[in-house]
Parts: structure tokens; C-alpha cells; sequence
């Protein structure tokens, strides 16, 4: 039985050994991203699905869908280029780079979402729309008859796209806000709260970016009051675990709903 479980007496207390000689932060972000991997494996097998099941599965992206999605996959991998370099700075205790780095990774996230957004708006304006879209941006016909068409034909393509890529565009502002925390702490309170402001007054999609900001900055909030603390390299290599996880989900969606959804025209 010693020799089964370490036991190491501190201040009176026992403590079991972690698993795998790892520290417990790091084990519930690797259980975290293996449940969230289940939910975006279930999203991507529906698209899939669906997308092999019909054989009217429209195809009505074009050249410009393409390009800015190939920018905002450029961002994507930069981004994780920038969080390596963090971790790194962070493992040789240099906390002003730390901070640097992280404060680009979430630049090029914040330019992700941006065109992700952008691009949502320009999709909803020309005609692909889900029905619950009419209601809630009072919009006017749809300008493009490719997507027009495909909304009113194939309804299940815009149900799945915008399920997709929302869920994944909603992880990456939550991975904003979580390394707006790590990187600058109560100072980044106040920016989230401007932020929030702007997407109030944002039209489209951004405008609801208010409810996902706020929702971010009280649960910031309540997290820097109670437990204030200065982050360690594990935290910086933790919150890295869950950015790199973020983009490998887009190298999926990228080829799997953007380039195998496009019409090649000669």
C-alpha cells in the first residue's frame, strides 16, 4: 500500500500524488478539451451527414468566402505560433514577453472573430439565413439567388453552417477572455466592459456579441476579486492547451464546410 500511494505531509495535511506526474490544472483542461472534442465531433458527423445524404447539398461559396477564410485560418495559426512563444517566455520567467506574447495571440483571435462576424453578415444579407434570423435582424431579401436558394431548398446547410462555425467563433472569444485574465489581470476589466459597449451598438451579429461579452466580464469579475493571483508557466502552458485546441478544431471545419462547399467556375 506505500508503495501505491506517495504521501507527502505538509503543514499536517496528506496529499495524494497527481496522475500521471502531472498537476491537476493541466489534467481538467486535457478531461475539458476530450468532452468538447465529443461536441464538435457530433457537429462536424451532422454536417457530414448531411452533406453526403443529400445530393442537392448546395455549394455557394465563391472566391471572396474562400479568401477570407483562408485570412482568418492565417490568423487562426499565427495565433498559436504567438501562444508557443508565450509558454515559452512564461517557462523562462520572463513576464514582460509572457504578457506580449499573449497579448498577440489574442489580437489575432480578436481578427478572426472580426471577419468571422463580418463574414456571418455579409452570408445573412445576400440569403443564407436560418428563419429565426428574420425575426431577430428584420432583414430584407436576400440579394444573391445562390443562397436564396440554398436557405430555402437545403434549410439543414444553414442550420448546420452557422451551428458550426458559431460554436467554434463563441470558443474563440471565450479563449479572448480567458487570456485577457491571465495577461492583464483587473486591468482587463474595464476594456472587456468598453468592448461590450461597442457590440451593443454594432449591427448584425456583432451587436450580440454585447450578451457574450457581458456574460465574459462578470464571470472575469467575480474571478480576479475572489481568487486574485499571479499566473504560473502552468497556467500559461494550460490556458495555451486550450488556444491550440481551438485551432485544430478550425483546421477541420476550414476544408470540411468552406473549401468542399465552394462551386469552382471556369
Amino acid at each position: 500500500m506505500a508503495d501505491a500511494v506517495l504521501i507527502h505531509q505538509a503543514h499536517g495535511e496528506a496529499y495524494e500524488p497527481s496522475w500521471f506526474r502531472t498537476y491537476s490544472k493541466k489534467i481538467g483542461m486535457w478531461l475539458f478539451i476530450l468532452s468538447d472534442s465529443l461536441t464538435f465531433g457530433a457537429l462536424l458527423f451532422a454536417y457530414s451527414y448531411g452533406r453526403i445524404s443529400n445530393p442537392a447539398w448546395p455549394t455557394p461559396f465563391h472566391i471572396e468566402s474562400i479568401r477570407n477564410a483562408s485570412i482568418m485560418t492565417g490568423f487562426l495559426l499565427t495565433s498559436s505560433l504567438t501562444m508557443v512563444m508565450a509558454v515559452l517566455a512564461a517557462s523562462r520567467g520572463d513576464r514582460a514577453w509572457t504578457r506580449n506574447w499573449l497579448l498577440a495571440t489574442m489580437g489575432f483571435g480578436a481578427g478572426f472573430v472580426l471577419l468571422h462576424a463580418a463574414e456571418w453578415n455579409k452570408l445573412i444579407d445576400e440569403g443564407l439565413r436560418l428563419p429565426i434570423f428574420q425575426t431577430l435582424f428584420d432583414l430584407k431579401p436576400g440579394t444573391n439567388p445562390e443562397y436564396v436558394a440554398a436557405s430555402r431548398n437545403v434549410p439543414q446547410f444553414g442550420g448546420t453552417f452557422f451551428t458550426l462555425t458559431g460554436m467554434h467563433m463563441l470558443h474563440v472569444t471565450i479563449g479572448i477572455v480567458y487570456l485577457g485574465v491571465v495577461a492583464l489581470r483587473k486591468i482587463w476589466l474595464p476594456i472587456l466592459g468598453l468592448l461590450a459597449i461597442a457590440c451593443w451598438w454594432a449591427p448584425g451579429p456583432f451587436h450580440y456579441g454585447f450578451y457574450v461579452l457581458l456574460i465574459g466580464l462578470v464571470i472575469a469579475s467575480i474571478v480576479l476579486f475572489l481568487k486574485p493571483m499571479d499566473y504560473s508557466d502552468h497556467d500559461i502552458e494550460v490556458t495555451g492547451l486550450y488556444w491550440h485546441f481551438v485551432d485544430l478544431v478550425w483546421m477541420f471545419i476550414f476544408p470540411l464546410v468552406y473549401l468542399m462547399s465552394t462551386k469552382i467556375t471556369h
